[in-house]
């Protein structure tokens, strides 16, 4: 089905074949209509399958033309994915005299304001900065006809629900609301049957499945020995880009030094840089000046990075949602991608955790000709032992034939 079918404005389809649309995604082929009705949609859908286009395309076709105040508002858990929403938007509707801002936290008040004061029909916010603009009377809520609350249980775990509520009630009643979510923990429902009626649920996917492109594995190591590894992988593997997450913004630090004193270049990634660094880290990795971007789980949902070709979890993620969406920066679209986990003994829990969520098993993996330190990991190879087998798998995807799938060039 072409996007021509759905009944978009012209001036938004020239926006779709400007940005080198063809086809839609599944949820945008199953959203786009819901939202075109004026129905309250509920999305669940794998990182990297279009969403911001789902609702971004039928709420712009439907503002129509530019009025001076706020129509649409967007709610964002982070500055990126606040920068990276409005600038998928803009492109959207670049034939269209509509006016988008973006307001966020960690820069300054001065644009912002400037941007709103001259009037604008969509808002792309991050609830603090969106709260202190509304007390300060430089933003009014009271024309929004679509809110979008994206990401919903990120901003859960990030401590914004009761800010979210407090802007959900400056909204008026009659309006249509979207909401995106990875998962539905019980507060979400609870939002859902307070801010949304009568929603229809638009689920792409088992919420708990990774990519099926993306390949997955499990290298155990001791703990002394996981710098070494991750050096010896990234010297082996042919990779186009590749992120490596990591639990503290101290580690992240630490591993990008070591990574830099080893020649790699290397953009580094967490809440404790600044706006600027965040958005030079990014746009170099985007762009091919960095071919490895060292982050925390600040990285790990929603940003759109295309042709990352390996993840590696440096760190075992805490929380098993966090591991779809570590290993979801990989794989998005359909492309294939590697996804290498570096495991200690203190990680087992974790990683048994990660699986029962998935519900299935992460092969693990030694590399052949490192010289291993012994860990107590290295018996649940042994028969009779738990944890699954610890085998060599052979291919090209590593150079010496220790991975499968095809080679992969380096840039």
């Amino acid at each position: 089905m072409a996007f021509t079918k759905f009944g978009l404005s012209h001036a938004i389809l020239n926006g779709v074949r400007a940005m080198g649309y063809v086809e839609p995604t599944p949820i945008q082929l199953r959203a786009i209509p819901l939202i075109l009705e004026g129905r309250d949609v509920i999305g669940s859908a794998q990182t990297g399958t279009g969403k911001t286009a789902a609702f971004g395309l039928p709420i712009l076709s439907k503002l129509g033309s530019h009025q001076p105040q706020p129509r649409l508002l967007v709610l964002e858990p982070t500055r990126e994915l606040a920068a990276q929403v409005e600038t998928a938007l803009r492109d959207f509707a670049r034939f269209t005299d509509l006016r988008i801002a973006v307001v966020f936290g960690g820069v300054g008040y001065g644009r912002q304001r400037e941007a709103l004061a001259q009037g604008v029909d969509v808002v792309v916010a991050t609830p603090g900065r969106l709260l202190d603009l509304m007390q300060q009377n430089v933003c009014r809520l009271d024309h929004i006809q679509y809110l979008v609350l994206d990401e919903a249980d990120r901003m859960l775990d990030m401590g914004f629900l009761p800010d979210v509520r407090r802007i959900v009630q400056k909204c008026p009643r009659e309006r249509h609301t979207s909401l995106f979510s990875a998962t539905i923990p019980p507060e979400i429902e609870t939002l859902i049957r307070w801010a949304m009626k009568d929603p229809q649920t638009v689920e792409i996917g088992a919420r708990r499945t990774p990519a099926e492109t993306v390949k997955h594995v499990i290298y155990p190591v001791s703990d002394s020995q996981k710098t070494d590894l991750l050096l010896e992988l990234l010297k082996r593997v042919n990779y186009d880009s590749v992120i490596v997450f990591c639990r503290t913004k101290h580690g992240a630090d630490r591993v990008a030094h070591l990574l830099k004193r080893n020649n790699h270049a290397v953009a580094v990634l967490h809440s404790n840089r600044t706006q600027r660094e965040r958005e030079q880290a990014l746009r170099g990795f985007r762009d091919g000046r960095y071919e490895v971007l060292v982050a925390t789980d600040i990285a790990a949902r929603g940003l759109d990075i295309a042709d990352v070709s390996h993840v590696i979890n440096y760190d075992v993620p805490q929380h098993p949602e966090d591991y779809i969406h570590r290993i979801g920066r990989t794989g998005r679209m359909e492309a294939s991608g590697d996804a290498f986990t570096l495991m200690v003994a203190e990680d087992a829990r974790h990683v048994q955790a990660i699986e029962r969520f998935i519900n299935q098993k992460i092969p693990r993996v030694k590399l052949e000709n490192f010289d291993y330190r012994y860990t107590a990991l290295f018996e649940q190879g042994k028969p009779g032992q738990p944890g699954g087998e610890v085998r060599r798998i052979t291919g090209a995807r590593i150079r010496g034939g220790y991975y499968f799938g095809p080679a992969r060039r380096k840039r």
